[in-house]
């Protein structure tokens, strides 16, 4: 029989409830998943006692307690009562925290173009305090200029209609307000150089893209370096990669890697340690913010 939890608020909920809508629902269940996979822990409950209270099986717990789907209000408090949370105080917290863990994010309304496995990656790409991002093939979505983003969507989309070509364009659009909001995350991009000799759009558009580079290398919250083409090899020869992190000591770390038509999310401790040293290695290999922008104003000057 599960241990009832003690009197009075849990710390862990209050941290929850209090957080800011930052980071839509994406966090709120992630956090909410967390909190009840510690709850289920503590009670000494099994994966699949917990699936059997709520008439589901093994792997739809394990995605509740990964935050991976919505919660249902029913089955959250059939999972307190299994847990020995009978506090109603607390239960009216973790409920409250299940609803707000269903509400859309901003980017709902760009559903006609965002494909399932991106939605995931924009809610924890809004709560992150700190984005470090590789690129290889182009400029860093958050980085890019609306003309460019114009451009990189067409490649990749070329059967959209201008229609979906400006729903794309203003979704990415609208993630790079985080950069100019107050407590902006720190974004910490390493670009080969090799993406940015690539006239992406044509001379005018590459133009305006490095100038734009230049201006955000300013910015006190953006750091960019560039990996030259004088370096042989490094340390992320598979590709690009995001690793995002957060403020809540409850969320670790994200590796997140795109594909054509899915996405990678990695969140082990050995992965995402892999991609820290990569990505570290690539800062050192790169050069320095002032002779990146050096290089950019090089760059600049043959266009």
């Amino acid at each position: 029989m599960p241990a009832s939890a003690s009197a009075g608020e849990d710390p862990a909920i209050a941290q929850v409830v209090a957080y800011p809508n930052r980071g839509g629902p994406t966090v709120v269940r992630l956090l909410l998943g967390g909190h009840l996979r510690e709850l289920r822990e503590k009670a000494g409950v099994s994966v699949e006692a917990a699936a059997s209270a709520i008439r589901g099986s093994h792997s739809k717990i394990s995605r509740m307690e990964n935050g991976r789907v919505g919660f249902k209000q029913r089955d959250v408090a059939d999972l307190l009562t299994l847990y020995g949370v009978v506090d109603e105080a607390q239960r009216a917290s973790v409920l409250e925290m299940a609803q707000a863990a269903n509400s859309p994010g901003w980017w709902h309304r760009y559903g006609d173009v965002l494909p399932s496995w991106f939605e995931a990656y924009l809610g924890l790409e809004e709560a992150a305090s700190l984005i470090r991002v590789y690129e290889v093939h182009f400029v860093p979505g958050l980085l890019q200029t609306e003309d460019y983003a114009r451009a990189v969507v067409r490649l990749g989309h070329p059967e959209a209609d201008e229609e979906e070509v400006a729903s794309r364009v203003g979704l990415r659009m609208t993630r790079q307000r985080k950069l100019y909001a107050d407590n902006p995350p720190v974004v910490w991009a390493v670009v080969d150089e090799t993406a940015l000799r690539r006239a992406v759009g044509g001379p005018e558009v590459m133009r305006a893209q490095i100038r734009h580079l230049i201006e955000l290398a300013a910015l006190p919250n953006i750091t960019l370096q560039i990996v030259p083409l004088n370096v042989a090899g490094n340390a992320a020869a598979g590709g690009p990669f995001t690793i995002l992190r957060f403020a809540e000591p409850a969320l670790s770390d994200v590796v997140y890697m795109e594909h054509l038509t899915s996405a990678l999310y990695l969140d082990k401790p050995s992965d995402v340690e892999a991609y820290l040293r990569a990505i570290n290695s690539l800062c050192v290999a790169a050069g320095q913010p002032q002779d990146s922008v050096r290089l950019l104003e090089e760059i600049l000057a043959g266009l």
